[in-house]
């Protein structure tokens, strides 16, 4: 785990700052950006929830999939353009109403289906080819990669293909935290144009956290007990990304080491409450994710998880 300050420095760290990792879909915000910083929000009349869609990791309800489809139509596309792939919802109710009726999930139920339909938008705003715009070496990956090196302060050690199918960047742990730094206090070093770009998706995330997740997931309600002063964001196999906004900024990149993720909420309010910017009353509230009881099958409570964890400071 590293946190970090907006002008580089380390804050506070749990083992190596400089482990090097995948962001997975802790990525996202900074895979909006050619999409932003070209206009295509005002392009193609997208509001808050379209952005926060295009930086999510969605359940699959209905306000994601039909917004996702909306994105979609506004560039002149439809869900056969999107190549994520198929899942079931995350959400357990939708994937059980799917079950019921007989249905198979749709493309647009990937919780990446946002992702996609940006990426789609941004191949039509700078008039790049879509069919093949997963590529890694197609003009928006490699613009991509520029913005993920310019945020984060370092081209990425290694790129990899994510489960929807689209490149994904391996950084330091701390290097990531520096990036997720500029979007809870962007620094002028990264010029008026992209300083606009990162408050505008961090803007729209954090008010609209139900697109981002979910309701009742603990992204969304991390960033609806704080107020948005936290924005939060998670990768899979158990990497996880904080923008702390406020009078203290601070960027944080952990990653649970097996790749785990039943533990990840409880460390990442352990780490937050160490860092001293969560208050009593907001970590009450996000107690079911703080010290979860484990069920047996007869519903009897038999223990809790706990993070046991200390940060040290530098």
């Amino acid at each position: 785990m590293a946190a970090v300050a907006p002008d580089g420095r380390l804050i506070a760290r749990l083992g190596d700052p400089k482990l090097v990792t995948f962001l997975r879909s802790s990525a996202k915000p900074f895979q909006a950006l050619p999409l932003v910083l070209a206009g295509g929000v005002e392009k193609f009349d997208l509001d808050g929830s379209d952005l926060a869609l295009i930086c999510a990791s969605h359940a699959g309800l209905p306000i994601h999939t039909q917004r996702a489809r909306s994105i979609l139509e506004r560039g002149g596309f439809t869900p056969e353009d999107l190549q994520c792939g198929v899942h079931f919802p995350y959400d357990e109710a939708v994937t059980r109403e799917l079950q019921r009726r007989g249905e198979e999930p749709s493309v647009l139920h990937n919780n990446c289906s946002g992702k996609h339909a940006g990426m789609l938008l941004s191949c039509r705003l700078h008039g790049w080819p879509w069919a093949d715009y997963l590529d890694p070496e197609h003009p928006l990956q490699r613009r991509i990669r520029r913005e993920v090196a310019t945020v984060c302060g370092a081209d990425p050690r290694g790129i990899a293909i994510d489960g929807c199918s689209a490149p994904t960047f391996a950084l330091e742990l701390e290097q990531a935290a520096l990036g997720y730094a500029a979007l809870a206090d962007p620094p002028e070093r990264l010029g008026d144009e992209r300083v606009a770009a990162l408050r505008r998706i961090a803007e729209a995330m954090t008010e609209h956290p139900e697109m981002v997740s979910g309701p009742g997931r603990f992204t969304t309600r991390l960033m609806e007990v704080t107020g948005g002063r936290i924005l939060g964001k998670e990768g899979a196999e158990g990497f996880y990304c904080l923008a702390v906004r406020g009078p203290v900024a601070l960027g944080v990149a952990l990653k649970v080491a097996d790749g785990g993720e039943r533990a990840r909420p409880a460390v990442v309010i352990e780490v937050l409450r160490q860092l001293g910017v969560l208050s009593g009353e907001e970590i009450d509230e996000l107690q079911p994710f703080y010290r979860t009881p484990l069920l047996n099958h007869r519903g009897v409570e038999v223990g809790r998880l706990m993070p046991d964890l200390e940060l040290e400071s530098s």
